[in-house]
């Protein structure tokens, strides 16, 4: 999950960048010719291509077998702030390292992945049911506000909407990660190709139209992004393929490889997905370093899971030498966050609450 966190944040950096290369016209213009004071900005992007992405862990493993057990951050409420980690006995191989998560090309001739790790485009399906009017990739609403003392003051609202998307990922692994780059001429680090090994086979998302508000400065409405939208169709996983390359062997040269299909979530009994979140960014305290806060409110889910396969799953030429298992579908999954009150807490609540955070 928290991989696939990352992933948003680096595609919403990379609409940013994108709309930072656009001419803004300043709120007199605007106000002429729209009656209203603000910023309105269309990004008008049909695709985003990136070759390769790397998360680099600087420090990788500790080389040390035995690690001491340390204890959650809970707040008020007993809810997690900072995750603990579990005591390792034994040695798990650790070199302090440097490593990285190597996102890039799957190298299928034709395939949208060959040569890029991460392709996101409009998700046209269903004759453009998942655009907006605009056909823009996100159209965005731009204010500024005084706000008020007991809010915290000044902020800038951002009204985002933006739509469906089909972000196709190619294959993700783990590498060695070189050494960083000290060079005049550029600033690419990169990874070595010959300590890489695979981790999934890549993976392709297609969501429906979503809202969003964004606050910065302060932050009026209790987070500084909200989710609170219906994602029209659900959300959809396909072509999820995850590889273990610890069973190859001299004679067993493809890697195993648990293949799905497709992944559908959607509310319980529905066709769309409704989204309501509250994303905030904490500051390091006496307690716990920063992390990111992510609470998800809402109702059951269903997920339809469909063609899952054991073995080695060739992509060009189909399933070969696999099992499989079939469809799964789970009906009404409902996650709680929160302690009981038995316990000292405010008690169980509908939804999740995740914080990422460095260690």
């Amino acid at each position: 999950m928290k991989k696939f966190t990352k992933l948003a944040l680096v595609s919403s950096i990379a609409l940013t960048t994108n709309a930072m290369a656009m001419q803004a016209m300043d709120d007199t213009a605007l106000s002429a010719t729209t009656g209203q004071d603000g910023l309105s900005i269309g990004i008008g992007i049909s695709k985003i291509e990136i070759e390769k992405l790397l998360i680099h862990d600087n420090d990788g493993l500790v080389s040390d077998g035995a690690k001491a057990a340390v204890a959650p951050v809970l707040d008020a409420n007993g809810d997690v702030v900072t995750p603990g980690t579990a005591a390792v006995i034994g040695s798990l191989g650790g070199t302090n390292k440097a490593a990285a998560i190597v996102i890039k090309g799957n190298g299928i001739s034709g395939d949208a992945n060959e040569k890029h790790g991460i392709v996101i485009g409009a998700n046209y399906d269903n004759n453009g049911a998942y655009l907006l009017t605009s056909r823009n990739l996100a159209d965005l609403v731009i204010d500024s506000d005084a706000g008020t003392s007991g809010t915290g003051g000044a902020f800038i609202n951002v009204a985002a909407q933006v739509s469906g998307l089909d972000i196709k990922i190619g294959e993700i692994g783990v590498s060695a990660s070189n050494a960083e780059n000290t060079s005049t001429t550029s600033i690419r680090r990169g990874n070595d190709d010959t300590n890489y090994n695979a981790i999934l086979s890549g993976l392709t998302l297609k969501t429906g139209k979503m809202d969003a508000n964004i606050q910065l400065g302060a932050a009026p409405q209790g987070a500084m992004i909200k989710l609170d939208t219906t994602m029209v169709g659900g959300l959809e996983i396909k072509n999820l393929g995850i590889l273990d390359n610890s069973t190859k062997t001299a004679t067993r040269t493809a890697a195993g490889e648990i293949f799905i299909e497709s992944i559908k979530v959607t509310d319980a009994t529905k066709k769309d997905l409704t989204l309501k979140q509250d994303i905030s960014i904490i500051g390091k305290d006496d307690a716990s370093n920063g992390y990111i806060q992510i609470i998800s409110h809402g109702g059951a889910k269903d997920n339809y899971i469909k063609g899952i396969h054991l073995g080695s799953y060739d992509r060009t030429a189909g399933a070969v030498q696999t099992t499989s298992i079939g469809d799964m579908e789970i009906q009404g999954l409902q996650t709680y966050y929160g302690a009981p009150q038995a316990l000292g807490g405010t008690g169980y609540q509908q939804g999740a609450k995740i914080t990422i955070s460095g260690h």
